[in-house]
């Protein structure tokens, strides 16, 4: 390398997975973007729910101009290359209850899932999940479980009455989501660029 030039880092790559909860129509102005401004690149899955939200409100087409990449939300077939640059860590954001019980217990029903609980077991890429769950949600029975089970995996849930206090089924939060605490989750787990 000549003298006075640098070598450019390759962009770290964020696997953002979003679900039908409350949000995720936020999610370009207040996750990607920002994202993209620290040098991520960001490759965007949803869940069947979420990409019919997006896709009707046309922001569908907005993300994949946006990253330059298609956005996700069923299987490729066996014999395609995968659309998506290798991801040094994923975020599941907004993630329902449901998609937090079966991603702790391994369920990988769709896409957005099957990428998700994949990189769980194996361990090698940190995942950041941001539960968009209310007081009833949390109280249900397993819930404590399914948590407890994504901690022992080594997975960082961005959650607690201090980032997200819950409130009652259909009762406004009266904040927004806490974006802030969710992107410094996602550039603290130090993932070297591959």
């Amino acid at each position: 390398m000549p003298r006075g030039e640098r070598k450019l880092m390759p962009a770290r790559v964020l696997g953002l997975v979003g679900c039908a909860a409350g949000g995720l129509d936020e999610i370009t102005p207040k996750l990607i973007q920002p994202m993209m401004q620290r040098g991520w690149q960001v490759a965007v899955t949803l869940t069947p729910t979420a990409w019919t939200w997006l896709d009707a409100t046309g922001d569908v087409e907005k993300i994949e101009k946006l990253t330059g990449l298609p956005v996700r939300h069923k299987p490729r077939m066996p014999w395609e290359d995968s659309p998506h640059p290798r991801v040094d860590c994923y975020a599941v954001v907004p993630a329902t209850s449901n998609t937090v019980a079966k991603m702790a217990l391994g369920i990988a029903d769709n896409q957005a899932l099957t990428q998700v609980c994949e990189t769980i077991g194996l361990g090698e890429v940190p995942v950041v999940v941001f539960p968009r769950v209310n007081a009833a949600h949390a109280n249900q029975p397993a819930w404590a479980d399914h948590v407890a089970a994504l901690q022992r995996a080594g997975v960082h849930l961005v959650m607690g009455e201090n980032v997200w206090p819950l409130h009652r089924p259909r009762s406004a939060p009266g904040r927004e989501l806490p974006w802030a605490a969710i992107i410094d989750a996602i550039i603290s787990t130090g993932q070297a660029p591959r």
